[in-house]
């Protein structure tokens, strides 16, 4: 008798083909503010030709069809039979629609063993990021998140600086993402919005496993959902000889301005990046393990060190940005899984992760206020 993984039958499993070096007809279901930059993208990358946008907006979907020169489809259906000098259907498509449509987007493209990008989060609950994440098993598609801020230029830089036996051994992790209300996605918390980009990259962090305990607080002012909200996250028994990590991750949509930072406190180093400046530093506790034994042995003596200048006591080293364009390294990744049949940047157990871990910050949210938690 056949086991199970994840609910699906190891003889339903399909094996993920690899794609090779052939032309790779796009396609792009949901054509809105995100969708029109994949659009772009599948347009204009070598290797790769957008066949077809769907949208249920027809005026939208024949503007970008016009735009990129494909065709344009009310359905994923139809999307699904495009014809042309290609051949027929599509090998990969990005599903950019509101993230409550995801599940019916993705589903019949996945089991067709069509590849999929679907846009953050998953889905909207972990059920549905598990009906995804079978479908995509189903039919041995590719199926990668699109959680962008694992592929921003400073992000980027951060791991290629501590990768190699330069790893950061975290122990105390603090986020603030805060930016003014722009009116888009008031239907979901802003946990869904917007702290599920530093969900997955806390999580990443700390090599995919989920937090052993969640905290959180919120408050919903404008909309129905938290708009603004602060968690605890905390992980026990960590590698390394023991040991804990506590993150604190605090989002808005209801600032006045945009700041988006990580500081990244570890045994071994501290790290702090500025996504909006697109700066980050790292100061490394070996590199600067001189400077501090003499700074002890005189601290010890009584030595009045209150002129000193602590910036100039350590090497801080600053990380080295490109000018990559998110979207553009996210997509050439996702397209590199689907010609390999490797296991993609962002899997669905990753984006799978995440959303679990936002539901449980946003049941700990409903704790702390004394509501009740409503489920789909």
């Amino acid at each position: 008798m056949a086991g199970t993984t994840n609910g699906v039958s190891h003889a339903q499993v399909k094996p993920t083909a690899a794609l090779g070096d052939r032309v790779l007809r796009a396609g792009v279901v949901g054509v809105g503010r995100m969708g029109r930059h994949h659009a772009r993208v599948y347009a204009t990358m070598p290797g790769c030709k957008l066949v077809g946008v769907v949208d249920p907006n027809p005026e939208r979907a024949e503007a970008l069809a016009e735009q990129f020169d494909c065709k344009a489809f009310a359905t994923v259906e139809e999307l699904m039979k495009a014809s042309g000098s290609g051949g027929g259907g599509v090998d990969i498509a990005s599903i950019a629609t509101p993230t409550i449509y995801h599940r019916a987007s993705a589903e019949p493209l996945l089991r067709a063993g069509v590849a999929c990008l679907v846009e953050k989060p998953l889905a909207g609950d972990a059920a549905e990021s598990e009906a995804i994440k079978r479908a995509a098993e189903a039919g041995g598609a590719v199926l990668m998140v699109g959680h962008i801020e694992r592929f921003n230029p400073i992000m980027r830089a951060l791991r290629r600086e501590t990768g190699g036996g330069g790893e950061i051994i975290p122990r105390f992790i603090e986020v603030i993402r805060v930016s003014p209300m722009t009116f888009r996605s008031v239907d979901i918390s802003v946990v869904m919005d917007m702290m599920i980009h530093d969900l997955d990259v806390v999580i990443m962090l700390m090599g995919g496993r989920e937090p052993d305990d969640v905290q959180a607080s919120g408050v919903a002012v404008i909309t129905e959902h938290e708009d603004i909200c602060s968690a605890r996250l905390t992980w026990r028994n960590l590698g390394h000889g023991g040991g804990s990590c506590t993150a604190n991750i605090t989002c808005s949509r209801l600032a006045l301005k945009t700041e988006r930072v990580t500081r990244i406190t570890g045994e071994n180093a501290y790290c702090k990046v500025d996504y909006g400046a697109k700066t980050g530093v790292i100061i490394r506790r070996t590199a600067n393990e001189a400077q501090m034994t003499d700074l002890r042995s005189m601290l010890r003596q009584g030595a009045d060190l209150s002129n000193m200048k602590w910036s100039e006591l350590v090497q801080i080293e600053e990380l080295k940005i490109d000018e990559g364009e998110p979207i553009v390294e996210e997509i050439k990744a996702f397209v590199q899984a689907v010609r390999t049949g490797a296991r993609p940047e962002v899997d669905a157990a990753a984006g799978l992760a995440n959303v679990r871990t936002a539901e449980r910050i946003i049941e700990a949210c409903a704790r702390e206020r004394g509501a009740t938690v409503l489920t789909r």
